[in-house]
């Protein structure tokens, strides 16, 4: 997972954040890397950008649909460490102290 996010933040600061397809392709495979779904919505509107339309006009017609996410790095970093399931722990092969 943390090999992933090294690999996107040098990807990222590459990308020109005024190119909709470059913004859209890193959060694509952003969500391929760690296997975060996005949901349906995000994945509609990356699509859309990855088509070429404008991130303002997509918006404007899914705001509603997409505002209740963060999409920030730190909140998908957080969600996808959140969605990692918890260990299992064999009462009979570990003993801890």
């Amino acid at each position: 997972m943390e090999q992933a996010f090294e690999s996107l933040m040098r990807e990222a600061g590459s990308v020109n954040e005024d190119d909709p397809r470059q913004m859209a392709s890193l959060m694509r495979k952003f969500s391929e890397k760690t296997g975060l779904n996005l949901g349906d919505a995000m994945e509609e509107a990356i699509s859309r950008m990855e088509a070429g339309e404008d991130p303002d006009q997509v918006e404007r017609e899914m705001g509603d649909v997409l505002s209740g996410d963060d999409f920030s790095l730190e909140a998908l970093q957080k969600k996808a460490r959140s969605g990692r399931p918890k260990p299992i722990q064999d009462e009979k092969l570990y003993k801890l102290n």
